[in-house]
Formats: structure tokens, sequence, C-alpha cells
């Protein structure tokens, strides 16, 4: 019982978290993560099955933290997100991943 707490109480964080950050919508025909997009929650909705992260992994976004982003695939199919040579991973429906870049490439983080 005290896991399921635990876990709860954990989940309901992460989500606030989440929440905190705004929201911008990808459009269907563009294809391109910006810099500008930084600290954000990006969404894709009718995305094509391939999105581009910024070519130059950034170094900080535009409040000067450090780059990263949210991608949430809201559908209908899987979409992968292309960042430099060495990067890519696939995002299905109803998922998020959290990617952040160290100025010189780019990594997931849980």
């Amino acid at each position: 019982m005290k896991a399921f707490i635990v876990f709860v109480g954990l989940s309901i964080i992460q989500m606030n978290t989440l929440q905190d950050k705004p929201v911008v919508h990808l459009q269907p025909h563009d294809r391109n993560i910006q810099v500008k997009d930084g600290g954000e929650i990006v969404e894709l909705d009718n995305a094509p099955q391939g999105v581009f992260l910024p070519a130059l992994p950034p170094k900080l976004d535009l409040k000067a933290k450090p780059w990263s982003v949210d991608v949430r695939n809201l559908g209908p199919g899987p979409v992968t997100v292309f960042g430099n040579s060495l990067f890519s991973v696939r995002v299905d429906v109803g998922k998020t991943v959290h990617i952040v870049s160290s100025g010189s490439s780019y990594a997931l983080k849980p």
C-alpha cells in the first residue's frame, strides 16, 4: 500500500511539472522543432513520420536554462524525432519523451 501511495504521489508531481511548461503545437506540415521551443512541450498531432530537432544542438533556451524539450505524440501514428546523426527516438502515440541538449549532442532523460 505504501508503494502505491508513493507511486501516485510521484505521478502527480511529474504531471504538475509537465503542466507548468508552455505547450507548442507543431503544425501538421511542419517537420522542425525550433530552438525557441526549448523548455516547452511540443505536441505532435497528425505530424509527419519524421520530425527534426535543431541541426546544431542548442546549449541554452531563451530563458538561459539548459535546452530541453518534451515531445508528446497525439497521433495518429508513431513519429521518429531526429537530432544530429547520433540521435533519434521513436515516439509512440500517447507517449511523451524528454530530450535534452548538451550543446553538442542530444540525449533522452527520464
